[in-house]
């Protein structure tokens, strides 16, 4: 089968390594441009998808946007049979879907219809969510509706963080779509089509929703705080510093004023929430680098009874 990749961050690159390592004919990988890094802007990096591809000497096409009759033109030269989408950044043109002979596939990091969109990771932390998976799917211009092909699961450990979860999920991923493709191969893929009135939304993370809500119980605090570890990073402001905090846990028998450091010891940095507490292991001040609270509080960055800013302030 020639399958034509799509996909652009480290999530995707499980995927395109399942598809090569299983003997796929992978014709071609789309990807974003490269993007300009450093303080000068000057460097250029290329997606982790792309290095991907490098390395294993498959073509490449970067379009800004994945549409044009240049660039269908270029996909139909590949003459793909099949396309495999995974985080690619842009949502396809009806004319791209229906090019390859067999369709366009997507790995989509939740149990379909629950958290449809661009964040069901993050959102699946953040919601207390106590299983979640990736579901295979073929893709139709409506976002994240078309049937369901396969469906793996797995638990979210009470601790787990946003960036933990997507690590698992890339290679369950990958996991899935193999699977799915064996079935297609062997014309016992059954797609279900989705419920679209139990459909839910998990829109991409802005960087206003990663700041703390201390008026807010312990244990939705913590939540929101592993969902966003360590992109973009729960924050907070105190003294007049941004911080972004990390490796927070709820503790419910603790009061105080809403945002106010309760102590400050080995276990972490507790804070008073709406109800209950938080302790926080570890502080990422503007400017420092990644630290213990502890350390940081040693160093005068933090001390008891000072009283972090609330986002609903």
């Amino acid at each position: 089968m020639r399958v034509l990749f799509w996909g652009t961050p480290d999530f995707a690159t499980p995927p395109l390594r399942a598809l090569i390592g299983e003997g796929f004919d992978v014709v071609g990988v789309v990807t974003q441009p490269d993007r300009p890094r450093g303080r000068s802007r000057s460097q250029l990096d290329p997606s982790p998808v792309k290095q991907v591809a490098l390395d294993e000497g498959i073509p490449v096409l970067q379009p800004e946007r994945p549409r044009g009759p240049e660039f269908v033109q270029a996909l139909r030269d590949l003459e793909p049979d099949l396309s495999v989408v995974v985080a690619y950044g842009h949502i396809l043109p009806r004319e791209v879907i229906d090019l390859p002979s067999r369709g366009t596939l997507n790995i989509h990091a939740s149990l379909l219809p629950a958290l449809r969109g661009a964040a069901p990771i993050q959102a699946a932390v953040a919601e207390g969510f106590e299983e979640t998976g990736v579901s295979i799917m073929r893709m139709v211009p409506a976002l994240d509706a078309g049937p369901v092909i396969h469906v793996l699961t797995t638990p979210i450990a009470p601790d787990e963080t946003g960036g933990e979860l997507t690590l698992r999920l890339s290679e369950l991923g990958a996991n899935a779509l193999i699977e799915a493709l064996a079935l297609m191969e062997l014309g016992a893929a059954a797609e279900r089509p989705q419920d679209d009135a139990r459909a839910t939304y998990a829109k991409k993370v802005e960087r206003s929703d990663a700041r703390v809500d201390w008026t807010l119980s312990a244990d939705v605090v913590a939540r929101r705080m592993r969902a966003y570890d360590p992109k973009p990073g729960a924050w907070s402001t105190v003294r007049g510093g941004e911080v972004r905090l990390f490796g927070a846990r709820a503790i419910i028998d603790r009061v105080g004023e809403p945002g106010a450091v309760i102590e400050v010891d080995e276990m972490g940095m507790i804070v008073a929430c709406g109800s209950g507490a938080v302790a926080i292991r570890e502080v990422h001040p503007a400017g420092k680098r990644r630290m213990a609270a502890l350390d940081w509080s040693q160093g005068r960055g933090v001390a008891v009874r000072d009283v972090w800013s609330s986002a609903s302030a």
